[in-house]
């Protein structure tokens, strides 16, 4: 009898267990069997219980996602809608009658995070129902087809399954973030604005070309503001007139024969007044400049016109059209004031940078022609020089090309080499044109012209860079040149191409105590001083060109 019992025991333990007798033998009992039986007895029991609560379970789920303050949609396992709250109707703005048992949602535009439409295999609750998983913070934009804006969602989604691991739903939750994206929308907007502000300024900053950095102003314009065309009319005092500079956007080149005086029109109202004009409708408006774009086809139907000012001053306007009606908030406004005051700066810097270049070239050549002033002074004092400094300048700015030398090192060589001899205007004539070989002490007066030239001409700024010719021509490549004795390369490289131009014209000019030499000669000459006079290379590069042949 108690084997008996044993043995039973041990086979309600085994089916607890969820084991056959083919599965495990039976076990010897023991002293815990008793309790294993009451446990299995007490499991039984209790899924009875569920079983019978299970209506009052269903009906508190009911009660709690009907009160939840997020949108829930409970799917079936085919896709039907078998439930759902009434924050969901109210955040999908869909009535309960069309809401319930949808699957297909052809009526709904769902797009991406990214604005993207996403298809139906990846809505939600067929992502889950497809990977068994849980979906985590997914974000949609969800419209009805009379909706005029997407409401942004954050979604998760997660699966219910049978107790044999079938899927038995989906529960969706969605929550509101449309504040959120509004907010991170007007960021993002806010950042590329900024950034084209700081491209625009790098146009107008590191560019003194117009056209560059007005077509870079008038291409953010278009991309930023949404608009479809964009031009600049500059402002004329000498004529009072608007002209166009610069456009982008346009069908047809009728723009640019824009010429609007100021004070006529839109465009030159609102630079007359300084104040933005909106005209809404332009099939309504008469404005005979506008009525020629139209009629060329351009197809505009609204128009913006800013005035541009900078420091005070009416530098033109900037004028934006539309083939479309939209409506254009305060932030728009504020941006399309911003992009005109860049268009004012850019305008105005380069009309100051013109108004400099035109005065630096006046200014130059002021300079030029009061140096020139002075080499004729010099030549009148001694006819048999006469054109001498005009020749060997030409030829040494020659020559000193080959070098390399950029062309402002150019203009500061040509004022050097003109001015050579400025110095002698200290020494005596009676030294200057005595006809017999000087003595030794007025060799020592005659020397001081190259430090008579350096003292004169170091006190002017722009003649600083000038100064070697004059004061380094008489240097010699051995040493034995004055007034410092430099010696090699440690004699500037314009002094030593000098110094061999200044010998050619010299022999190649006639004298009154002596005739000119041939060229042959003079070259031969030349380059017989080569390491001891002359530069070596110098003599080489100036015999080798084309340059001193006659």
């Amino acid at each position: 009898m108690k084997r008996s019992n044993a043995a039973t025991k041990s086979q309600i333990r085994i089916a607890a267990s969820g084991q056959t007798g083919t599965d495990k033998k039976l076990e010897t009992p023991g002293a815990g069997d008793e309790m294993v039986l009451q446990r299995s007895i007490r499991a039984v029991a209790d899924r009875r219980r569920t079983a019978e609560d299970l209506p009052a379970n269903n009906e508190f789920q009911r009660s709690l996602i009907e009160n939840l303050p997020v949108g829930v949609i409970v799917h079936a396992a085919d896709g039907q809608i078998i439930q759902f709250n009434p924050e969901a109707s109210r955040l999908l703005r869909i009535p309960a009658d069309r809401l319930l048992g949808n699957v297909t949602a052809s009526e709904w535009s769902i797009v991406r995070d990214d604005g993207t439409p996403l298809p139906a295999k990846e809505f939600p609750h067929n992502q889950v129902k497809a990977s068994g998983e849980v979906l985590k913070n997914l974000v949609i934009g969800f419209a009805g087809e009379r909706d005029k804006g997407y409401t942004w969602l954050l979604v998760n989604a997660y699966p219910e399954f049978h107790g044999d691991g079938r899927l038995r739903q989906v529960v969706v939750t969605f929550t509101d973030i449309s504040h959120i994206k509004c907010a991170d929308e007007r960021i993002r907007r806010h950042l590329e604005q900024l950034t084209a502000l700081v491209e625009i300024d790098r146009a107008i900053n590191f560019s003194f070309d117009l056209d560059l950095s007005l077509t870079t102003l008038l291409t953010h314009v278009i991309v930023q503001l949404g608009v479809d065309a964009a031009d600049i009319l500059q402002f004329k005092p000498s004529t009072k007139t608007l002209e166009y500079i610069a456009g982008r956007g346009f069908h047809s080149k009728t723009i640019e024969k824009a010429h609007q005086p100021l004070g006529e029109g839109h465009a030159g109202e609102a630079a007359r007044e300084r104040k933005i004009i909106h005209i809404p409708n332009l099939d309504k408006q008469h404005d005979q400049y506008l009525r020629k774009l139209l009629s060329a086809g351009e197809g505009f139907v609204n128009y913006h016109v800013v005035p541009l000012v900078a420091k005070g001053q009416i530098m033109g306007v900037m004028e934006v059209f539309h083939r479309t009606r939209l409506e254009r908030d305060k932030e728009w406004l504020d941006f399309l004031v911003a992009l005109g005051a860049q268009a004012a700066i850019a305008i105005d810097n380069f009309t100051l940078f013109n108004s400099l270049q035109r005065s630096n070239r006046e200014l130059a050549q002021a300079y030029d022609a009061t140096i020139e002033g002075w080499s004729r002074a010099l030549e009148l004092r001694d006819n048999e020089t006469e054109g001498h400094s005009q020749r060997v300048a030409e030829l040494t700015v020659k020559l000193a090309r080959l070098f390399g030398l950029s062309e402002a090192e150019l203009v500061q060589v040509r004022w050097g080499a003109l001015l050579h001899d400025i110095g002698k205007m200290g020494v005596p004539d009676e030294i200057l044109f005595k006809r017999v070989a000087l003595t030794e002490d007025e060799w020592v007066v005659m020397k001081k012209h190259t430090v008579n030239a350096y003292e004169m001409l170091s006190p002017i700024r722009y003649l600083r860079a000038a100064l070697d010719i004059p004061y380094a021509h008489h240097e010699k490549w051995d040493g034995s040149g004055y007034p410092l004795g430099l010696k090699g390369e440690q004699i500037p490289l314009v002094a030593r191409i000098f110094a061999v131009v200044d010998v050619w014209d010299a022999l190649r000019s006639d004298r009154l105590y002596r005739t000119s030499w041939s060229v042959k000669k003079v070259r031969n000459h030349i380059k017989s001083l080569a390491g001891t006079h002359f530069d070596p290379h110098v003599v080489k590069v100036c015999l080798e060109s084309n340059i001193l042949v006659d």
